[in-house]
């Protein structure tokens, strides 16, 4: 039966009334934090900030999320006693998720030895940047001065020689599966995975807005040009439309190309207070704004529109905190744990008009690395690997420090748009260099 809520407009709640940006605080805030001009402060190369990224690495994960830690900390010109404050998403693997963290925050703060006045994980968040906003909000109130946050994940390894690891009675050798809370309710539908929910988003803006399978491929056809330049990347080999085309169906219409790819591998990021980080090795990249806002319900499958994500409401609060438009954007480093996400955040953050994301991305030519808006310019989750959200921040800062190598952009770049996530879970970055 057709779904009512594919039809007529959202009823989208009020703006959310403009405030300062970001690194404008409060009074004491600004006090504690000298200006408060929050600073993303990463590896400064390609393989800094990063550990080794493969498709089967069988390396302790832990060991993965410390390489990564300790390449950011020390590119950034500091020691581990240097770091005084931690965050990381989602901490502590949630039951059946083998493989879907590396480490959690007490592992790395022993790990290190580090002293920190204030640390943080969860799952529960405004998307996997949502570790890098609230270590933003940290040292905005004076918690700490230096923040690693990281994201490591072990998923190819887990997974062993086999497929992804089902959800449910045949969890794997002897291991079952309890569901709670949502998933109470998927289960008995054979619901299990997130592509099954995401997919129904994929129908809805086709039904809705004429969207076609050739410009949905664009996304995974455009991440494959960008990884055949990234020595990282899982997938380097040179994709068609024919090749996408003749992939199997996972569930219908996103087919496996549609589909990020699991990885072993472990990113981490240094975010300072702005005095301090004047001081450091690099030019800072400061947080212009973010948008972390959720004002529809907290559920994959029972928003009020599923064409219109809440990502539409993280997009709207942080252009409500900053003098720049869309306009301003110069590349654009967008989630795609499946290819529809991307084309979500197009729309929620104005990059192109709302239904308009399959006209604006038809051809590849508007966002290849040459293009009007370079997207995913390492190869994103479908082909570089699913580092699960922190890949696009990684490669954000890349890009602005102008160091990608052979994918960097031509064009000189200081703004930055990052967004990670999809579904329920969504939170956006604007990032500036030189402003």
């Amino acid at each position: 039966m057709f779904d009512p809520r594919l039809r007529g407009t959202r009823d989208i709640p009020p703006k959310a009334p403009a405030g300062p940006p970001i690194c404008q605080l409060p009074r004491v805030g600004r006090e504690l934090a000298a200006g408060g001009n929050l600073i993303v402060y990463r590896a400064a190369h390609t393989r800094v900030g990063q550990s080794d990224i493969g498709r089967r690495l069988d390396r302790d994960p832990l060991e993965l999320t410390l390489d990564a830690c300790l390449a950011a900390i020390a590119d950034a010109g500091l020691t581990p006693k240097d770091i005084d404050g931690l965050s990381t998403y989602p901490g502590l693997a949630p039951a059946g998720a083998k493989g879907f963290t590396g480490a959690g925050a007490y592992d790395v703060i022993d790990a290190l030895r580090l002293n920190v006045g204030w640390y943080d994980s969860g799952l529960e968040t405004s998307g996997q940047l949502g570790s890098v906003i609230k270590a933003c909000l940290a040292v905005g109130a004076g918690l700490a001065t230096h923040v690693v946050c990281f994201r490591s994940v072990w998923e190819g390894s887990a997974q062993g020689s086999g497929g992804r690891a089902s959800i449910g009675m045949g969890a794997g050798a002897g291991e079952g599966f309890y569901a709670s809370g949502f998933m109470e309710w998927m289960l008995p539908y054979a619901s299990a995975s997130a592509a099954c929910w995401i997919a129904m988003y994929a129908t809805a803006h086709m039904h809705r807005y004429g969207t076609t399978t050739e410009q949905l491929a664009q996304i995974a056809l455009n991440a494959r040009r960008n990884a055949e330049l990234n020595p990282k990347a899982i997938y380097r080999t040179p994709m068609t439309m024919d090749d996408y085309l003749a992939a199997r169906m996972v569930t219908t219409p996103l087919r496996l190309f549609d589909c990020d790819v699991p990885c072993d591998g472990g990113t981490a990021i240094v975010v300072s207070r702005a005095d301090a980080a004047h001081d450091l090795r690099k030019t800072p990249i400061n947080v212009e704004a973010v948008g972390t806002a959720l004002h529809d319900r907290p559920s994959w499958d029972q928003l009020r529109d599923l064409t219109r994500l809440p990502a539409s409401d993280a997009g709207a609060q942080l252009w409500s905190r900053t003098d720049l438009t869309p306009k301003d954007v110069q590349i654009a480093e967008l989630y795609d744990g499946f290819s529809i996400l991307t084309m979500f955040w197009l729309e929620a953050l104005g990059l192109c008009p709302v239904g308009e994301s399959g006209p604006f991305i038809e051809g590849g030519s508007r966002i290849a690395r040459e293009g009007q808006l370079p997207l995913n310019t390492h190869g994103g989750q479908l082909s570089a690997g699913r580092l699960h959200g922190y890949g696009f921040l990684h490669e954000a800062c890349t890009q602005l420090w102008g160091e990608a190598g052979d994918r960097q952009v031509a064009k000189p770049l200081e703004v930055a748009a990052v967004a990670a996530g999809g579904g329920n879970t969504c939170g956006c970055m604007l990032l500036t260099k030189g402003r």
